[in-house]
């Protein structure tokens, strides 16, 4: 059997309760549990600051003055705000001292009588039984129980907002004596109960020597009175107003909903020595002018869950319209978007996460401006300072640390400091997410109350608000300044990733010289292969880099990036690929196995060079140079050099052209190319996505040429694209892939390469028999571009 130290509890205490807003939050949301009437009432009764009278024990020690001079310090130490009565006391103790000794032992002995904490509350109190069964049993599973029950019965309404039974320990946080007054409704008696929490710290005692035992006591104040009042002494910390009053305005305030109609919030009352402390509300007319915002809510259905978001623009700084946009995403948009196909997130978590809502409101902070119902422009930047970041609200109480200074859960600033144009950092918000533990019950507290506990479903939760801001808000903002000013294209992220799988490509075939000495020919030959698509990297970025300001041309050259990508992931993948089968014969005796693993390398090596070649005519693009060859096998050399890609994925393709006779056009290859590529990309992800969650699923690509008018179908059989969408994933930045992959410029820029012929790239408004979904991209070309 198990013995336990006295001190552990202490050690607990400190582990999992880690902060006084922390503490007095459990004793809070105590009083709320216990169904208090009149909300919680926190009061501070402090006649003399922690730090003076250790500052003056010290002197007491030292005999730095005489008693009568240390009498006077102490007394102009007092608080001049302390009641008159404790005032009295605390002087007559400190009057009474003869001696340096006793008038040290005088001053502890004031300190620790006339300086408390006392929380009270109107609620339903506690028997001596419960104190006995409950409150002394650390980890009780009381509420647990409740709680499990009502999760069982699909209740919408949680019946406790607590229910590891560790809250107790918060009072030991704030200071180390603890007196318990409570009683129930039919009590007839107060509770009693005391502790003295410094008994716990002798390193000797075991648990159960330490004797806390409840006792009844005075008659209770009316017959049907119930409730609790802790009152708390020794305290551990230093009080004084200013630190009160800032829990009031930047704690409290936010301990419970700030978005909640202040009439219907719970009701937490502060006191410093008798003077009521405000706890702030947040001004909604802030709200109501916030630059541009976002709401939104996650539900469930027969068909799967279901996010629904709206987005509104209102005063970017610019002139334009007040614009509301409405996007909603379904199971196949979500797996795309979180899900994905790397497999991090699984559906599970987010089909098992449950229903929550939110809401985020943007600002320019170097645009707020008067407000008249709030004040001039420094007193509306500091109202917006002080409610910024996106808090994180369970049943209508906070879940810490979300939405602190120090807090960026949802990695907005990592973004932002990577990004150009808007950059969505936290403190530019004004916003919450509301779970709940009925409805959310896999998102739970981490023990110490610092953050939710890390599993699939928490991931799921992050990367739904992430998607939303970091990528819908974002991308619906730089559409809508595009669309009223003329806006470059940027592709950063496409650069830096082009530059991180270069390095993760020539460090893989060093590795594989290392692990295959013997095979230096075949070594040889996939390093020219890599020095030439390493050349194509150096062309490709050197033309991003020297291209001028004209915006057809920036366009292409974007294109040109978001290929050359793709291309160095396949590169990577491949020589990491080989490496680490290599890696895993090195020790054995199999030089037919390692020739067949170069030789598969080679093959893919091969593959990529092929798609070098094809993207060729890109180097040229920024000229707009047009030419004339043959459409059929154009867009046989694009897919040729996704041969070994579509082996991989199971991907069949089948090309439908006029038999025998070439189909001859005038364009820009490059171009054309551009078009292909992206189509091909975005297919290979969407049949991947819905292959990894249909077992039968049989990934097929259909491509048709017709010469009567000049038309290129392209269609898959993915997960394909909601109707509602059919135009949205032709606009920049508009990507519902997951987040590593989500780039959002390939459909945007094909449609450009098609109306720079004078075509069309649609999205055939044709339903799916199978997915009820739009699979179909139809190119179209003028008739001129066809040469008889």
């Amino acid at each position: 059997m198990f013995k336990i130290c006295a001190r552990t509890v202490l050690e607990l205490g400190a582990e999992l309760i880690s902060s006084d807003v922390i503490a007095f939050y459990e004793l809070i949301k105590n009083a709320f549990d216990a169904d208090s009437k009149n909300g919680a009432e926190i009061r501070f009764e402090i006649t003399i600051r922690r730090n003076d009278y250790l500052r003056i024990q010290q002197r007491i020690q030292s005999q730095s003055a005489d008693i009568d001079r240390l009498k006077s310090d102490i007394d102009g130490a007092l608080e001049k705000s302390a009641s008159d009565v404790s005032l009295g006391r605390f002087r007559e103790i400190i009057d009474k001292a003869e001696s340096y000794e006793t008038l040290a032992s005088a001053l502890e002995h004031a300190f620790t009588e006339e300086n408390r904490i006392i929380v009270s509350d109107s609620g339903d109190g506690m028997s001596l039984s419960d104190l006995v069964n409950n409150y002394l049993v650390i980890g009780t599973a009381s509420r647990k129980r409740a709680i499990d029950a009502a999760l069982l019965s699909s209740g919408k309404k949680t019946p406790f907002l607590g229910e590891k039974g560790i809250g107790r320990l918060s009072a030991m946080r704030l200071g180390e004596r603890l007196r318990v007054e409570t009683a129930k409704a039919d009590d007839s008696d107060i509770n009693l109960l005391e502790i003295d929490w410094s008994e716990f710290n002798n390193i000797d005692a075991m648990l159960d020597e330490i004797s806390v035992e409840p006792s009844t006591g005075d008659k209770k104040p009316s017959k049907d009175w119930s409730g609790t009042t802790l009152t708390i002494s020794s305290l551990t910390a230093d009080w004084t107003y200013k630190r009160v009053r800032f829990l009031g305005e930047d704690e409290f305030s936010r301990l419970t909903d700030p978005f909640r109609d202040s009439k219907k919030r719970p009701r937490i009352a502060l006191y410093w020595n008798g003077e009521r402390v405000p706890v702030l509300s947040m001004d909604r007319n802030l709200l109501a002018h916030a630059h541009a915002k976002v709401i939104g809510k996650l539900t469930t259905s027969e068909n799967g869950p279901i996010l629904e978001c709206t987005f509104e623009a209102r005063d970017l700084g610019f002139e334009h319209p007040h614009e509301i946009e409405k996007r909603s995403f379904s199971l196949p948009d979500l797996q795309g978007a979180i899900s994905g196909t790397s497999g991090n997130i699984p559906m599970s978590a987010i089909e098992e996460l449950g229903p929550f809502e939110f809401e985020a409101h943007w600002y320019n902070r170097q645009r707020l401006k008067r407000i008249d119902s709030i004040g001039d422009q420094k007193t509306v930047r500091d109202l917006q300072k002080r409610w910024s970041g996106i808090l994180l609200f369970r049943d209508g109480f906070r879940v810490l640390p979300y939405g602190e200074d120090d807090d960026d859960w949802l990695a907005l600033d990592r973004r932002a400091l990577g990004s150009t144009g808007y950059l969505l950092n936290k403190a530019q918000f004004v916003g919450r997410v509301s779970i709940s533990r009925i409805e959310n019950p896999l998102l739970v507290d981490q023990t110490n109350r610092e953050g939710l506990r890390v599993c699939l479903e928490q991931q799921a939760f992050v990367n739904i608000l992430q998607f939303v801001i970091q990528s819908q808000l974002r991308e619906f903002l730089v559409d809508f300044k595009r669309t009223h000013q003329s806006q470059p294209i940027d592709i950063a992220d496409a650069k830096t990733d082009v530059a991180r799988l270069e390095a993760r490509a020539k460090t893989a075939l060093r590795q594989i010289k290392r692990v295959a000495p013997d095979s230096a020919d075949t070594i040889e030959e996939l390093q020219h292969t890599f020095f030439e698509i390493r050349e194509f990297f150096d062309q490709a970025q050197q033309r991003i880099t020297e291209i001028e300001l004209e915006n057809r041309q920036m366009l292409q050259m974007a294109g040109v990036g978001l290929l050359v990508e793709v291309v160095a992931h396949e590169l990577a993948r491949s020589t990491e690929n080989a490496l680490a089968s290599l890696e895993a014969l090195k020790d054995k005796d199999v030089p037919e196995q390692i020739a067949g693993l170069l030789e598969s390398l080679r093959s893919e090596m091969k593959s990529v060079g092929k798609r070098i070649r094809v993207l060729d005519p890109l180097s040229v693009s920024g000229r707009q140079r047009k030419e004339s060859f043959d459409l059929k096998l154009l867009v046989e050399d694009v897919l040729s050099g996704h041969e070994l890609q579509f082996k991989r994925h199971g991907i069949t393709v089948n090309v439908s052209a006029p038999p025998d006779k070439p189909v001859r056009i005038k364009a820009v290859k490059g171009m054309i190319v551009q078009i292909l590529e992206n189509l091909v990309s975005n297919s290979v992800y969407w049949m991947d996505l819905r292959r990894e969650h249909e077992i039968d699923f049989k990934p097929a690509v259909s491509i048709v040429i017709g010469t009567n008018p000049l038309v290129v179908t392209y269609e898959d059989n993915g997960r394909g694209v909601a109707t509602e969408n059919r135009e949205k994933v032709f606009r920049a930045f508009y990507s519902l892939k997951e987040k590593t992959k989500r780039r959002g410029l390939g459909l945007y820029i094909a449609r450009d390469c098609a109306e720079f012929h004078g075509g069309t790239l649609t999205l055939d408004e044709t339903t799916s028999t199978d997915t009820g979904r739009l699979h179909r991209f139809v190119l179209e070309l003028p008739d001129e571009v066809l040469i008889s």
